[in-house]
């Protein structure tokens, strides 16, 4: 089989160095779901400024050409772009965090090189609307990026709260009416702001979602869980503690 030239947008999930001068960087793409290509040559300066190694950081959006074999494992980019430059989140710390959280979350769940346009423009989406907001929008997006992530990948919560199912077991990922018998579960105030993220269509909605600090961490890390019993070997998420830090 021959390697075939396409076009497709990218999102940057991770970079590393490879030689002297290249990467081999892993992204999410249109086209194709999550790659891995090697780009050769970008980590070398000229007169005219750095290198375009600056293109592959994580969450960086991308316009390609590159050469695709579904036998391969690693193949070539022949030509890149700025797909999308962002404002804020290469520069604004809090915007960073989230985003580093919404790759490395991202990053975790995709376990094959499956094609699906649907999840790749639901973290563009995301990641657009992170740039734009702020106060309460950004607070909140990652609980909403978490709470919707799921139904890419077919362990969504089921949107059944009631006044009567109103803990939500994590194992099953549905609400019920009595306390389960494990620790896996929310109740109260944690299980209603559930119930609400998962009835947020658009990333605006969350301004109606005011929360304090340390009920957004606490509810971060009970999610967290949620993917640990849901998603194969899910490894503790490195970018939690530092969100945590970064948004108090």
């Amino acid at each position: 089989m021959t390697d075939k030239l396409h076009k497709t947008k990218g999102i940057v999930l991770r970079s590393v160095k490879y030689g002297e001068t290249s990467l081999v960087v892993t992204l999410l793409t249109e086209l194709f779901g999550v790659q891995s290509y090697l780009v050769n040559g970008v980590r070398v300066s000229t007169k005219k400024g750095t290198g375009k190694a600056v293109l592959f950081q994580p969450a960086a959006m991308l316009d390609l050409v590159v050469y695709h074999n579904e036998l391969k494992h690693l193949n070539r980019i022949k030509e890149f772009k700025w797909a999308h430059l962002y404002k804020n989140i290469f520069n604004d710390v809090p915007k960073n965090a989230v985003a580093l959280y919404i790759i490395e979350l991202l990053t975790k769940c995709l376990k094959q090189p499956e094609t699906n346009p649907e999840l790749f423009h639901f973290a563009e989406d995301v990641l657009l609307h992170l740039d734009e907001s702020g106060g309460t929008v950004q607070a909140n997006l990652p609980l909403f990026f978490a709470m919707h992530l799921p139904f890419h990948f077919g362990f969504r919560i089921t949107d059944n709260y009631s006044k009567q199912n109103c803990f939500l077991d994590l194992q099953e990922g549905s609400f019920v009416n009595i306390i389960p018998n494990h620790p896996y579960f929310l109740e109260e105030k944690q299980a209603d702001v559930t119930a609400l993220l998962l009835k947020v269509m658009q990333p605006e909605e969350l301004e109606h979602i005011l929360l304090n600090h340390d009920f957004r961490r606490h509810l971060l890390q009970r999610y967290e869980d949620y993917y640990r019993l849901h998603v194969h070997d899910f490894t503790s998420l490195k970018t939690l503690p530092v969100l945590s830090e970064v948004l108090s």
